[in-house]
C-alpha cells in the first residue's frame, strides 16, 4: 500500500504497534493520528526520514525518494551479473580469424571492426603500406622531364615541362650569365639612350677592384658568389655615369668613387638598372647609409 509524501510514492512505515494503537515515533514514542504524521515528524524533529524500502539483496531497510531495489552500489553489483550475455553491452561471443599479415589465429569481438591483424602485427606496424608518390605514381606526374637545347652553348639537357621558359633556357648559371652579358649590352640594355658613354677613363679599374674587395666579390643583395655566377660580379654605379656627364660641373671621374659603387650579380644588376632597387637600399647594403 502506498501513500504520497512530497509528491513521491513511499511505503508505509510498519510500526511495532498493534492496529488499535495510535502510530508512535520510534525515536521519542510520541503518538500521531497517522503514519504520515509520524514520517513528517521524524524527518523534521529528528532530521532523519524513516525507511520506506527494503534492499532486494541484503534485506536492509533504507529511505529513498525514488524507486530503488538496492540500498547501495555494492549490493547492486553483487546482485546483477555483468558477465557474458548478462552484460548490457553484450553483442555475441568472440570470433576467431587469421591475421592477414602473419596468418596467426586470434580472437576478436564482432562489435569491433572486422578482425584483420593480430595485436602483435598491429603494434609492429607492418600492416601499414606507404603509398608511392614518386615518378608515374605521383598525382602530379605529367610525363617526366623533356630534352631541350641550351640557348648559349647549344648542349642538350633535361628539364621538367613546368620549368621550361617560353623565350630562352640555359643548362647552367654560367650559360645564363654569358647570355645576359651579351644580351644586355649596348642597344640591348634597358637603359640604352642612343650611344655609348665611352671609355670609363683612368682610375676605373682601380676603384672597381676596391669595390669588389670591399664587398667580398659577392652580390650585396642576394649573396651570389663568382663561382655561382661563373665569372666576377658586376660593379654597379648607384648614381649612373650618364648623370655625371650630363650635369654641369661634374666629370666622368666624379662617378668613379667608392661610395657610388656596389657589387651585384647580373640578375640583381638588371633589377637595379630597372629602378627596382632604390639607391638608399644599395648604400645601406654596403654600410654607406
Amino acid at each position: 500500500m502506498y501513500y504520497f509524501y512530497h509528491w513521491r510514492p513511499i511505503l508505509i512505515y510498519e510500526a511495532a504497534h498493534s492496529e488499535d494503537m495510535a502510530p508512535e515515533c520510534p525515536s521519542c514514542d510520541r503518538q500521531f493520528d497517522s503514519e504520515r504524521g509520524v514520517r513528517v515528524h521524524h524527518a523534521h524533529a529528528h532530521g532523519d526520514p524513516l525507511p520506506n524500502r527494503e534492499c532486494a539483496a541484503c534485506g536492509t531497510e533504507f529511505y529513498s525518494e525514488y524507486e530503488r531495489k538496492y540500498c547501495s552500489d555494492d549490493c547492486r553489483e553483487e546482485a546483477v551479473s555483468r558477465a557474458g550475455e548478462d552484460n548490457p553491452n553484450y553483442s555475441g561471443a568472440k570470433q576467431e580469424t587469421s591475421c592477414e599479415q602473419c596468418e596467426t589465429s586470434f580472437e576478436y569481438y564482432p562489435s569491433e571492426k572486422p578482425g584483420r591483424f593480430c595485436n602483435e602485427c598491429v603494434e609492429a606496424g607492418g600492416w601499414r603500406h606507404t603509398v608511392p608518390l614518386t615518378g608515374e605514381d605521383s598525382p602530379r606526374y605529367d610525363g617526366g622531364q623533356i630534352e631541350i637545347t641550351c640557348d648559349t652553348c647549344g648542349s642538350r639537357f633535361e628539364r621538367y615541362p613546368n620549368a621550361v621558359n617560353d623565350d630562352v633556357n640555359f643548362c647552367s648559371k654560367a650559360c645564363q650569365a654569358a647570355w645576359l652579358s651579351k644580351a644586355f649590352t649596348g642597344e640591348g640594355h634597358p637603359n640604352y639612350e642612343g650611344g655609348p658613354t665611352g671609355d670609363y677613363g683612368p682610375g676605373w679599374r682601380r676603384v672597381r677592384r676596391r669595390a669588389l674587395e670591399r664587398d667580398g666579390r659577392e652580390c650585396v643583395l642576394c649573396g651570389a658568389t663568382p663561382d655561382e655566377i661563373g665569372r666576377n660580379s658586376d660593379v654597379h654605379h648607384i648614381v649612373p655615369v650618364r648623370a655625371f656627364l650630363d650635369a654641369s660641373g661634374t666629370t666622368l671621374a666624379d662617378a668613379h668613387t667608392l661610395d657610388n659603387l656596389v657589387t651585384l650579380c647580373p640578375g640583381c644588376h638588371r633589377r637595379a638598372d630597372h629602378g627596382r632597387v632604390s639607391a638608399a637600399e644599395l648604400r645601406h647594403r654596403v654600410g654607406l647609409g
